[in-house]
């Protein structure tokens, strides 16, 4: 699950992480009273209004501005809401921005020279380990940094008995060049930004940048935290973070109805039930030419209710041109899967796209049976090779 930058904010501050002063505003009319408050908290007379939105790359793509007038702060925040904010993450179509973020200046005159860090945490699948990953040149360009000056990129490997250790907080502070009260300030924040990342269940934590004020404050300015979805039954308050706006309606309407479903980028829409069998039956697709259009495991008590919905789901995605239903019959009889599909066709009505049925396991030539005597426009495999000859047929009339 993704969360925006202010809600990513406002779990670090909970961790004693300093935070840069903002406000979050979701009218237009709110951003001058918003702007003069964080004047009245910082003494800073610069702001920054960023959209909010789940996705980077705001700043290139016009999501953010820097106002340095009060009068500025208006009219950015006028022309960010409701835009439909397009960047590098978002795909042509962009995301519509509901929620604005005005947020203090953060480069103003003192001793020291002002610097943008990178620091985020991720874990590592391969080493079963979360992963510290920093640099010191942080900014809009971290990506051209990683590619092209590999040297200043930094990652410190956490071992998951010991927990981050002081000496590695320390190490990490130094390769970011920082020295003096920054130092120290750098050391102590470390581990509470670890504490957040573990105890939010997070599997990844950005902060781009942590920036090193002139006065040598640190401050997190931006952030990007993704929280594992499976962990989320113990995280209730971040639970109800969820932003549906910024989720695909097909993600949405799956999690409602209980199914686990993943949207891919093919024609061929899968129901199945079982992970394992809903892997081999991508592979089927692509075999005979096709490129499944989502990953749909409706589980074990594929009744007739989980398959009419299920249905309903994948007609949703106007990339599916086939429907293959791939079942095996082991807990749940095939013919009683076969009774759920004939009603859930008759329920829905007229369904535009072909239809493919696999039933196999318990009372599978029944099952063939039931849906060839329907007299629906469902098309009955016995074989895998067989369901894999018929999707080939109808993508050849595709073309």
């Amino acid at each position: 699950m993704n969360l925006h930058e202010y809600q990513g904010k406002e779990i670090l501050k909970k961790y004693g992480v300093p935070i840069a002063e903002s406000i979050l505003i979701e009218e237009a009319g709110q951003a001058v009273a918003a702007a003069e408050e964080i004047r009245n908290r910082t003494g800073i007379s610069v702001w920054a209004v960023k959209a909010q939105i789940h996705a980077g790359g705001r700043g290139k793509g016009g999501g953010v501005k820097i106002a340095k007038s009060i009068e500025d702060v208006a009219l950015f925040a006028n022309q960010i809401l409701g835009m439909q904010l397009v960047t590098r993450q978002t795909g042509p179509e962009g995301k519509k921005v509901r929620k604005v973020l005005i947020e203090q200046g953060i480069y103003y005159p003192g001793p020291t020279q002002p610097q943008e860090l990178y620091f985020s945490i991720v874990f590592n699948r391969n080493t079963a380990r979360n992963v510290v990953m920093y640099s010191p040149k942080g900014g809009m360009n971290i990506e051209e940094v990683a590619e092209h000056m590999p040297e200043y990129l930094f990652t410190e490997e956490i071992d998951p008995f010991a927990g981050l250790l002081p000496f590695q907080a320390r190490r990490i502070a130094f390769n970011l060049g920082l020295s003096g009260s920054a130092l120290k300030s750098m050391v102590d924040m470390i581990p509470r930004i670890f504490n957040a990342y573990i105890e939010s269940d997070a599997n990844l934590l950005e902060i781009n940048p942590l920036f090193k004020t002139s006065d040598d404050k640190l401050l997190v300015v931006d952030t990007k935290m993704v929280i594992d979805d499976n962990a989320l039954y113990r995280q209730p308050e971040i639970e109800q973070m969820r932003d549906l706006h910024e989720e695909n309606p097909l993600d949405v309407d799956a999690r409602e109805n209980k199914l686990n479903y993943v949207k891919l980028n093919g024609n061929v829409g899968c129901m199945v039930n079982g992970a394992g069998l809903a892997m081999a039956t991508m592979d089927m697709i692509q075999l005979s030419g096709g490129m499944p259009a989502n990953f749909l495991d409706v589980g074990g008590t594929a009744d007739a209710a989980r398959v009419e919905k299920a249905f309903r789901l994948l007609l949703k995605d106007p990339s599916v041109k086939i429907i293959l239903v791939n079942i095996f019959g082991g807990i749940v009889r095939c013919d009683r899967v076969a009774a759920g599909i004939v009603e859930a066709y008759k329920n829905i009505g007229d369904i535009p796209v072909p239809i493919i049925v696999r039933l196999q396991g318990t009372n599978a030539r029944e099952a063939a049976e039931l849906i060839s005597n329907s007299g629906l426009a469902v098309h009955s495999a016995l074989q895998l090779t067989d369901a894999a000859a018929l999707v080939k047929q109808f993508l050849d009339k595709l073309e």
